[in-house]
Parts: structure tokens; sequence; C-alpha cells
């Protein structure tokens, strides 16, 4: 796996855009009084060096290539914007969150009441390692996990299988590493800018999208965001090597990612034709139709889910709302996205296919 630097390498966007200290924040989202780093048409690709706060953080020394080089990572594979963003920003560990975000980037045409689309085209591994961390008072297990008095970060190298890129775990602290798992990439942040002039925390999701984690988010899928402000003012980061549903132990397999995003406007007439009112993020892949439900109660969050499942198939197909309920029992998974960002979420997976016999009008 080649280690790709800022710049270096294929950049097959219309545009390119570094996470610098001056095209980032850390801990928070951007808002309406946020300028853009970036402006684009509708339609247009955007190649973007995303940095995963792993290895940046405090707890790790906030020194990527201090931390990296303690696992054996030669110091010419540590990123030189990682290394950048650490020596160069700060945070407040007591109100802000652990994310780099990179943007916000201007869409031109996109209006509040319309969706942005965002198509992941591209998602390249920046480096051949990442880290999977688990801190106390987080996680699904508070106060049971870490058992010791500091937080948990686990180095993972990643090698190639058959063609396959895996992470790899020993089965204890300093053994062979015996396990290994698949990877499958995606941006745990996606997101627009909210209404305002106060930068939202960047951990718990919500109708804006942001650090959604929903692992389906792969190459070759679409996120569509209800647009809050003019030019709706997009963003990413949080990138994902690889993640479990649930994500329990507070992060996934957190590494850097080279990521090419498309984004385009769907006017407010069509994305109700297309999708109903859509109040939140909601994800289509070649397969499904992916709507979310959002809330720190989990069981509020799956009625969430339901309700927004209901409203779609009743908008886009035409099917009574008793009926769409009976499908969505019969047929729908309903998949926990993850228990760990203050906000709880739920995803189901609608199969367009089943609707195939539909005509619509």
């Amino acid at each position: 796996m080649n280690i790709l630097q800022p710049g270096e390498g294929d950049l097959p966007g219309d545009h390119y855009l570094r996470s610098t200290p001056d095209t980032v924040l850390w801990g928070r989202l951007p808002c309406a009084t946020d300028a853009p780093v970036l402006r684009i048409a509708a339609g247009q690709t955007v190649t973007i060096d995303t940095v995963s706060h792993e290895g940046v953080l405090e707890d790790q020394g906030k020194d990527p290539l201090a931390y990296f080089g303690a696992h054996g990572v030669d110091p010419a594979s540590v990123l030189h914007d990682a290394i950048e963003i650490a020596a160069s920003l700060s945070r407040d560990l007591t109100v802000d969150g652990p994310h780099v975000v990179t943007g916000p980037i201007f869409v031109a045409g996109a209006e509040p009441g319309d969706l942005l689309a965002i198509t992941v085209e591209r998602l390249v591994p920046r480096v051949p390692y990442g880290v999977i961390s688990n801190r106390h008072g987080k996680g699904a297990l508070v106060g049971v996990l870490p058992r010791s008095s500091g937080n948990v970060s686990v180095f993972t190298p990643v090698e190639e299988r058959d063609g396959v890129h895996v992470g790899m775990l020993p089965l204890v602290d300093g053994g062979d590493r015996v396990v290994e798992f698949p990877l499958a990439p995606f941006l745990g942040m996606m997101g627009v800018a909210v209404a305002g002039s106060e930068r939202p925390h960047s951990v718990p999701p919500g109708r804006h999208g942001g650090n959604i984690d929903i692992k389906m988010l792969v190459q070759g899928t679409t996120l569509y965001l209800p647009v809050q402000v003019p030019g709706a003012l997009a963003y990413v980061g949080d990138p994902h090597f690889a993640q479990g549903d649930g994500e329990v132990a507070l992060t996934a397999l957190e590494a850097s990612l080279r990521a090419t995003l498309r984004f385009d406007v769907l006017p407010r007439a069509e994305a109700l034709r297309e999708f109903g009112e859509v109040s939140g993020p909601l994800v289509r892949t070649p397969e499904y139709l992916v709507p979310t439900g959002l809330d720190p109660d989990l069981d509020i969050a799956m009625s969430k889910c339901v309700r927004a499942a209901i409203e779609l198939i009743s908008a886009r197909w035409g099917m009574d709302e008793h009926l769409a309920y009976a499908y969505l029992s019969a047929a729908t998974d309903f998949d926990i996205s993850q228990v760990v960002d203050i906000v709880c979420g739920i995803h189901a997976r609608i199969r367009e296919a089943d609707f195939e016999g539909v005509h619509r009008g």
C-alpha cells in the first residue's frame, strides 16, 4: 500500500482539497457563518485528503511522529498533514469533540429545502495502518472497559491477503497478529452546515448528518442531506478503514483516506417526488434505500427510523401506511449504526428490487 502524502499520487477530482490548519476544524462542525474553503459547481467532484484524529489526540501525545514511531512506523510513512495539524491546532477537551473535519465546501445552487447528494466515487487508504480506541466514559461498556487506568488505543497494521487488505490483531498484547478482518473503507462523517452562528460539537450526529458512522457508505453509494444554509457548506471527516455496526468500543479502525466525492443538488420539488419529506440522513446503495433514525434513546431512534421508512415508501411508491408498516416488518432489516456518539443511530435497509413491479407516475 502506497503512502499518500498531501498532493502525491492520483488526484482524480475536478478539485483537490488538502487538510491543513486553514481548511479544517478540530472538534467542531461548520455553521452558517463559516467561510467556505472551496467553492464548486453542482455536479463537480472533489478529491479530499482526510486526516484521522487517531494519533493526533492529546492522550496519544499530540505528536503523530512519536506515536506511530513507537509502533514501528517509519517517519516517512507518517502523514505530513497530520503532523502539521497536531503541531498547529489545539482544542478545548472539555467542550470540543475529537474529529478533524475538512471543509466547508460551498456548492453553487444549493438552497435550504433542497437535498445535497454526496456520492462516494472513490476511497483510497493513505497509510497501511490505523488505530482502534476505547476511552474511559465512552463506548457500550462504560464503567467496565477499559479496565486499566488509562485509555486504550490499539495500533492495527494492514496487510494484503490474496488481493484483499486486512486489519491484523493479536490474541494477547505482544502476541502474533493472527486475527484478520477485511477492510471496507468509508467516511464516518459527511455533513452540511447548520443554520446560525454556533458550531455544533463533532460527536453527535443529527439532521445535518455529521458523525453518522453508517458503514454502508462505501465506494459507489450516495448520502442525501437536507440543506440548511445557502451553498450547503459540506464537510467530511472521521475516515474509517473498517467498522462493525454498533462501533461498540468507541471507534472503528480509524485511519486516513483519500476520498473523491461528487456533490449534486436535488431541488426541493424533485426531492419530494423521489423520497418524500427527508428529515435526516438518507443513504442510497446499488441495492438499498436506507433511511435513518437518530436520538439519544435507542428506542426512540428506532421509532424515528420506522417512521422515516414509512414516509419514504409511501411517498416514493404510493404504498398505504399500514401496508408499508407490514412490508417493513416482513422484509426490512433495521441495523444499529452506532451507540457511542451521544446520539444513537438506527438505519433501515429497504430493497429497491422489491418494488420493481410498481409503475411510478
